[in-house]
């Protein structure tokens, strides 16, 4: 019996998703990884395994050493269009180094994806005790600073999908709603532990021409260090700093055309 295009997409789909699952293997920490632990780490076949990585390594994705495969060479093409495409004007990377330096918290610059913040830039602070969110990293939505100003114009219907994801369930949608228009009203949102304990931030909205919000420019550490009035000096950093981005211009705000 023939199989219906439907599964044959849908195997497709889940052939690719496990190939992309195998590359997310690989980290600064992990820059190696065996077959063995591939396996172990997806539960697929090692059959299965196998054929994925030999593909991968035709593509040029994966190099095959002795201790097993790493990051290959076609990635290159892949990383630097990326860097063309979402690498911050060298002002907007020096002033968020110096707002690092003078505030000691970390500087993360967000953007919205669905239901999703991702975090399209980092300069981490310089203190031992700091909060780091890898560049690339997506977080949900349901809290925290940046997300108050990233939803400004949100429909209800996407603040009721964000919340489903949330602990708290859909009717958290009218919580997250309160939170984004009281950011609105003080021109910066903060948050403390809403979704870890023990972290908080404070973040300011970047402002595109056509007038709505295009990203997040924000500070975070633990909050202990984030007592009420350094919340306000962070606060009044930021917005400085956003609105000289905004001026600029970030609509294409990455790299040249």
């Amino acid at each position: 019996m023939e199989k219906s295009a439907e599964s044959v997409d849908q195997q497709g789909v889940r052939s690719v998703q496990r190939a992309l699952g195998i590359l997310g293997l690989l980290t600064d920490d992990r820059p190696i990884v065996s077959v063995r632990e591939i396996v172990e780490a997806t539960g697929l076949a090692k059959t299965t395994v196998l054929r994925l990585v030999s593909t991968l390594e035709q593509s040029g994705l994966l190099w095959a050493t002795t201790g097993g495969y790493m990051a290959g060479p076609g990635l290159w093409r892949w990383a630097h269009l990326a860097r063309r495409s979402w690498e911050l004007p060298p002002e907007t990377q020096r002033g968020m180094r110096e707002l690092a330096a003078r505030r000691r918290e970390t500087v993360n610059l967000y953007v919205a994806r669905d239901i999703y913040r991702v975090c399209v830039a980092q300069q981490e602070s310089p203190q031992p005790l700091r909060h780091v969110v890898q560049v690339g990293d997506e977080l949900p939505m349901w809290a925290g600073a940046s997300s108050k100003v990233l939803l400004r114009d949100a429909t209800f219907g996407l603040l009721e999908r964000i919340a489903k994801g949330s602990p708290h369930g859909p009717g958290h949608a009218k919580q997250i709603r309160a939170w984004i228009d009281e950011a609105a009203r003080n021109g910066f949102g903060e948050s403390h532990g809403e979704r870890e304990e023990g972290l908080s931030a404070v973040a300011a909205p970047i402002i595109g021409r056509s007038g709505t919000v295009v990203a997040a420019l924000t500070l975070s550490g633990p909050s202990i260090r984030f007592t009420p009035d350094r919340v306000t000096e962070f606060a009044a950093d930021l917005q400085e700093m956003a609105k000289e981005i905004s001026e600029r211009g970030f609509d294409r705000p990455f790299g040249t055309a």
